[in-house]
């Protein structure tokens, strides 16, 4: 009977006999990217948590009790929130959606329509005002406020709704991410088929390139309404009556008044908290949304 040899398996190419195996160095370096990852959402998220636990506070326990130790005074906090001048606070909070709904629309539908002209016509100048746009890209906003308040005071519409509606609708930003995204997602063949069955310009660019280019205006809608529902300064610039304040600036003079009477600091808080709210919301409508439109795109391919 013939005995069988027993053939052990050879070792790995580059590595030493007898020696433990350890994971990959490929392996190990492709860790770093999602612990860099990790820790950037770390620091952008404590600052939230410390809100949502803060907000459950009351006065008293807001400057006595550990930072992330939750409190008992969440419902007083929003008692109090919502009594605090006759309600004052949803009128900043429905100004502030105001401003952000009605002005990134609009925004989106400029910037949608502008993008598309500089991505499908050939013209004089479009490559000199596609530059401009990129110089707006990478101006801040900060230095145009001045200006713009100059422009209204002008026209007579400071202290309105309009001033801080008006400048908010042309996104440099805006324009140059749908003019790149139409250049991609619009192909030159389908325009120039619906100009030989006879289609006006208008008539293609909202049956034809519009329903293309909606995962790119829908991102341009967040970015813009986020923008907007965030923006502090030019409010502050342009408004002097607070009944007109978005919830930016609102929760700004209650944080003023909070030196003199500190049990207005829990009532910011709370504000705060209910003021990412909103955002939270639309993030993951407008998210549903692009994995719905990523899946009938790709059943459809």
């Amino acid at each position: 009977m013939s005995s069988l040899a027993v053939r052990k398996a050879a070792p790995a190419a580059g590595t030493t006999p007898g020696t433990a195996q350890g994971p990959p160095l490929r392996s190990r370096i492709a860790l770093i990217p999602t612990i860099t990852l990790l820790l950037g959402a770390v620091y952008t998220l404590l600052p939230v948590a410390w809100v949502v636990i803060a907000s459950t506070k009351s006065g008293s326990e807001l400057f006595s009790t550990f930072t992330f130790l939750p409190g008992t005074g969440l419902m007083g906090n929003l008692k109090d929130l919502n009594a605090y001048r006759d309600g004052v606070y949803w009128k900043w909070m429905g100004n502030s959606a105001l401003y952000a709904g009605l002005g990134a629309l609009l925004s989106t539908g400029v910037s949608a329509f502008s993008g598309y002209a500089l991505a499908t016509y050939r013209f004089k100048g479009r490559e000199a005002i596609f530059n401009v746009l990129l110089a707006g890209v990478l101006m801040p906003p900060i230095i145009l406020a001045i200006p713009q308040y100059l422009l209204m005071a002008k026209a007579g519409l400071t202290d309105s709704y309009l001033s801080v509606l008006l400048p908010q609708i042309l996104s440099p930003y805006g324009v140059y991410l749908t003019r790149v995204y139409a250049a991609a997602a619009v192909p030159a063949d389908v325009v120039e088929a619906g100009r030989m069955d006879g289609a006006s310009e208008w008539r293609i660019f909202t049956r034809i390139a519009m329903p293309m280019m909606i995962p790119g205006m829908v991102t341009v809608f967040l970015f813009q309404f986020v923008a907007v529902w965030n923006n502090f300064l030019l409010p502050y610039i342009m408004l002097s009556d607070d009944e007109k304040f978005p919830i930016t600036l609102g929760l700004f003079t209650l944080l003023q008044q909070g030196n003199s009477q500190p049990a207005l600091y829990t009532l910011v808080i709370t504000g705060a908290f209910l003021a990412v709210l909103p955002l939270v919301a639309l993030f993951l409508v407008i998210q549903r949304f692009w994995s719905l439109d990523l899946l009938s795109g790709a059943v459809k391919s």
